[in-house]
């Protein structure tokens, strides 16, 4: 059976297609996979890494022709695909090359006249990675290369709606110098996805939806294996009336409507105090309608459309939702007359309720609910209103304070009134329903390792002085 591809900012007219693979495929490439984990244990972080840097390189002479398929596959704005390319090989692809070595090297804990102990790090085995559609390029790096660098070989599942990507990466990878077996690639939905978690492998590392993440993390631990899991998000953020207006807005509207809101860590709940509400609503309101949504690959297009139409009835009943239930319009941008697809252009609600779905689930859209609090415990207990806890913004001018609040906040990631700014060198995951475990960073590589303690006497016999 074929998985087709579709445009969904051209009608979902078809893009291409692959084959989904079956039980006996997938079957296959796991133990292929199981075959070769020693060897590739054995070869050492910096062997290893040599192996995936002509992949890099590739990556980056193909940027383009990635951008070009993101756009077509995902409806993304194709200066934002193209962003997703620069970004995810410069700072993150780059960073898990350049400091595999240093965050997997052997730590001493004790060395004196008599012992000498040190930590190692040593792979889990084989790891299954199941990558999420709104960055296809960008999770799939996360996902694949750490793993690789940490010395588990990769059995890749990409999102059903971003096949293509996801084989353009597969012929790349395969086409250096990798042993068999060290990386493979499965299509389909979610059953495949589930597939491949039931197989014989080690460990469990997932992006995705918090549905399917509990689902997966029921699996791990029948099978009592490691699982990385980053799921949904509400992200708050916290204004005072102390912040410069001017400043804030674009900072706050980039970090809701950026990649047309379809991103876990965004801004989805804005907590403003009562004194400036008006006026912030208001700037937001003009970025708002002067942003023009279109065609991904017309020029000056800042928002294509959502990635699917399912994505498109959720976004649709969660906005019906809170408007049978009393919420305000107070701005939309304008949305074209022929555009035909997945498009829904960015909203601004208020008047907001905590029953309304746009409050207590997580919304995947350009959907921006805004209310207000007067003191500073009520914007707290607001911004942990929620069964997230991913990330969250506090915006305010007065740095004591911003501090305090976002040392209350149940969130994995927080920024402080700067524009979003996520590097490779910080770890990433969340609280509560957002997730287990940290990717990125030294403590992302080290996740995704075994710890093993050893000690020997320290002689000339057994070895180190």
């Amino acid at each position: 059976m074929k998985l087709i591809s579709t445009n969904p900012a051209q009608n979902y007219e078809p893009v291409g297609s692959v084959e989904i693979s079956t039980d006996a495929e997938i079957a296959d490439k796991v133990a292929k996979a199981q075959a070769v984990k020693q060897a590739w244990k054995e070869l050492g972080v910096a062997a290893r890494i040599k192996l995936l840097e002509p992949i890099r390189d590739e990556f980056v002479t193909r940027a383009d022709e990635f951008a070009d398929l993101i756009s077509r596959e995902t409806g993304k704005a194709l200066g934002d695909s193209k962003s997703e390319m620069d970004r995810y090989i410069t700072n993150e692809l780059n960073w898990f090359l350049e400091n595999g070595e240093r965050a997997l090297a052997n730590e001493t804990t004790v060395k004196d006249d008599e012992s000498y102990h040190r930590i190692v790090f040593e792979p889990y085995g084989v790891a299954g990675v199941v990558s999420p559609w709104n960055f296809p390029f960008g999770m799939a790096a996360w996902g694949i290369f750490p793993n690789l660098i940490a010395g588990n070989p990769v059995v890749f599942k990409i999102s059903e709606e971003c096949p293509l990507t996801g084989k353009l990466m597969e012929e790349i990878i395969l086409g250096h110098n990798l042993p068999d077996g060290v990386f493979a690639e499965v299509y389909g939905a979610g059953d495949v996805g589930q597939k491949l978690a039931e197989s014989d492998i080690n460990l469990i590392w997932f992006t995705g939806s918090t549905s399917t993440g509990k689902l997966l993390y029921k699996i791990a631990a029948d099978k009592f294996i490691k699982a990385v899991l980053e799921m949904g998000g509400s992200n708050p953020c916290v204004v005072f009336d102390d912040v410069d207006i001017a400043t804030a807005a674009p900072v706050i509207f980039n970090g809701r409507f950026r990649n047309n809101g379809q991103f876990c860590s965004a801004l989805k709940r804005l907590i403003v105090q009562e004194g400036i509400a008006d006026e912030l609503t208001a700037a937001l309101k003009k970025i708002v309608e002067s942003q023009k949504v279109g065609d991904p690959f017309e020029p000056g297009t800042d928002h294509g459309s959502l990635v699917a139409k399912r994505q498109l009835d959720l976004l649709q009943a969660q906005y019906q939702d809170a408007l049978d239930k009393g919420a305000k319009v107070v701005a939309r941008a304008k949305l074209p007359k022929d555009l035909k697809g997945a498009f829904f252009p960015p909203t601004l609600l208020t008047n907001i309720t905590k029953d309304m779905r746009v409050w207590h689930e997580e919304v995947f859209g350009p959907l921006f609910p805004i209310v207000t609090f007067d003191t500073e415990e009520k914007a707290i207990r607001m911004a942990n209103d929620t069964a997230y806890g991913l990330g969250a913004r506090v915006m305010s001018g007065d740095t004591a304070r911003a501090l305090r609040v976002a040392s209350k906040i149940d969130a994995g990631s927080i920024m402080i009134n700067l524009e979003t700014r996520l590097t490779a060198a910080n770890p990433f995951g969340g609280y509560k329903n957002s997730g287990l475990g940290r990717e990125r960073s030294i403590h992302g590589l080290q996740e995704l390792c075994q710890l093993k303690a050893i000690q020997d006497r320290n002689d000339v016999f057994y070895g180190e002085n």
